[in-house]
């Protein structure tokens, strides 16, 4: 399977947790809105999806993969068996220990750390400290996700471990249903949501341990030690954590800020939601690919191999990352309004949302460069490189979002976040251009031009349609604006292809890949 045929794979599963995910996200702001209840329950899923990030998917997919992928390589199966044992045995001590103490210490957490502003709202304030002990536990079932998908896609295996976070969106909205049949109030919908994030944890481990299964590798449960490997790996890990989650820690800056405005958090999560279909679809499919591809290349000396991988990895990202962004800046309240507005969910805060939105995309190619940048240096075991750029990065969020925010409200958490992704993509590529780890080919950055030129032609589509067609967008009835929205993007998708197809900027036979399933593939 090509390179371009395993981001499709990942990507497209990816694509279909994000539709279920919208589904999961209309139910909620129906029945929830952007009051209390929202804001608690967003706020305490906010704290187990921080440190899944950190200790999960950023630790294992940028420390053990790397890792992994060597020993596979250079001592098979059994010498891949035997890291993977050593490094599972500590893993399970830790986490068992860290929910332990953000059990006994949540009040403290959610005070300090989570929605500090809360404590004005003792209700609200009490309702989150309930809902995150309820949710910690999903920490644990998915830091074991992220180490047997880590293993699935080391073996070049990744569709389950893509699959998979369907199954929480599944699962949660299950949850709301059975409340809303049950005639739940408010708060017994956001506490039934809580059960239902961990059910779906450990649904996820049960699947993908099925999954390594199949693959006729077994990990066995040893006694913890601090040997040479799990020292290296926890050495990797630490700065790789800090850097793979540092979205999640601007987000949570973010949160911080923004829980003193009612309703913020509730349209921080909606506005990201959105932003996380292109990003998570195209991103994450280029971030689990590229890494293992990557080490497996350097792993062989082959500098060449490696290069095409991060030249088509760039022109790949952009191509479906800028048009996204124009879409995003120039739709937003009508892409809002016909995913959530209805019910509790008024007019008013699909203006606040578009705009939180329109903020966010600005920084959507940035994150994407950052997802295509950092395997450079990953696969070769820097992790440190990527953790000071990201530092930079926390840096200016963090002033930015105390500047903004006094101003613009919640908006400013959103530039912000933009600002963010701009500073640490810059710095990763100045980096690898200095230390000569990855300059785009005079190719590669002839399409790069085509692209944004594409791009800027589908975004003056848009303008048009969204001046002439504003009403049937916005204020018709929900069949009238679905047509309107998908019609008018699909006019402007098939004006971008149109360009780049005929231009080169895209080549039309990588598309025919992405139609056409290989006998690899299937």
């Amino acid at each position: 399977m090509g390179l371009i045929a395993k981001f499709a794979t990942v990507g497209g599963t990816t694509m279909g947790s994000r539709v279920f995910g919208f589904v999961r996200e209309a139910l909620i702001a129906s029945t929830l809105g952007a009051g209390p209840v929202a804001d608690a329950f967003y706020a305490a899923f906010r704290f187990p999806n921080l440190f899944r990030r950190l200790f999960a998917e950023g630790a294992f997919n940028s420390a053990f993969v790397p890792l992994f992928a060597k020993e596979l390589e250079g001592g098979g199966r059994a010498a891949a068996r035997d890291f993977a044992e050593q490094v599972f045995s500590v893993l399970i001590f830790i986490l068992i220990a860290l929910s332990a103490l953000a059990m006994i210490f949540m009040p403290f957490l959610v005070g300090t750390v989570i929605a500090p502003r809360f404590a004005d709202t003792p209700d609200k304030f009490d309702l989150t400290v309930t809902m995150t002990r309820i949710m910690f536990p999903y920490l644990a079932a998915m830091s074991l996700v992220a180490m047997f998908s880590g293993i699935l896609n080391a073996f070049r295996r990744y569709f389950l471990a893509a699959f998979v976070p369907i199954l929480l969106n599944v699962v949660m909205i299950g949850a709301i249903l059975i409340a809303m049949a049950l005639g739940y109030d408010e708060e017994g919908l956001g506490l039934a949501l809580s059960w239902g994030v961990v059910v779906a944890g450990f649904v996820q481990l049960a699947a993908i341990i099925w999954g390594v299964r199949r693959e006729h590798f077994h990990i066995g449960l040893r006694v913890p030690r601090p040997t040479p490997a799990v020292k290296r790996l926890l050495w990797l890990a630490l700065p790789a954590a800090i850097t793979g989650g540092i979205t999640q820690i601007n987000l949570l800056i973010g949160q911080v800020i923004a829980s003193g405005q009612d309703g913020a958090i509730a349209v921080i999560n909606y506005a990201d939601r959105i932003l996380q279909l292109p990003l998570s679809t195209i991103g994450v499919a280029i971030g689990v690919v590229l890494l293992p591809e990557l080490a497996r290349s350097l792993k062989a000396g082959d500098l060449g191999d490696a290069a095409v991988l991060q030249n088509r990895s760039l022109e790949f990202g952009l191509a479906l990352t800028v048009p996204a962004t124009v879409g995003l800046l120039i739709l937003p309240a009508p892409i809002v309004a016909l995913l959530f507005e209805r019910g509790a969910f008024s007019r008013e805060t699909t203006e606040i949302t578009a705009a939180v939105l329109a903020a966010f995309a600005l920084g959507l190619p940035a994150f994407v460069l950052i997802k295509i940048f950092q395997p450079g240096f990953y696969a070769r075991e820097d992790m440190r490189t990527p953790m000071w750029m990201a530092g930079v990065g926390v840096v200016v969020n963090v002033a930015a979002s105390l500047i903004l925010f006094p101003i613009y409200g919640v908006v400013g958490i959103g530039i912000a976040t933009a600002l963010f992704g701009w500073a640490n993509a810059g710095l990763l590529a100045i980096v690898l251009w200095n230390r000569n780890l990855f300059r785009p080919s005079g190719v590669t950055l002839r399409r790069i031009a085509l692209i944004i030129a594409g791009s800027a032609l589908m975004g003056a589509v848009l303008w048009l349609a969204l001046a002439y067609l504003e009403p049937y967008l916005m204020d018709a009835g929900l069949l009238v604006r679905a047509i309107a929205v998908f019609g008018t993007i699909g006019v402007a998708a098939l004006v971008y292809f149109g360009f780049t197809l005929a231009t080169g900027a895209i080549e039309g036979r990588h598309l025919m890949r992405l139609l056409k399933r290989n006998k690899a593939a299937a």
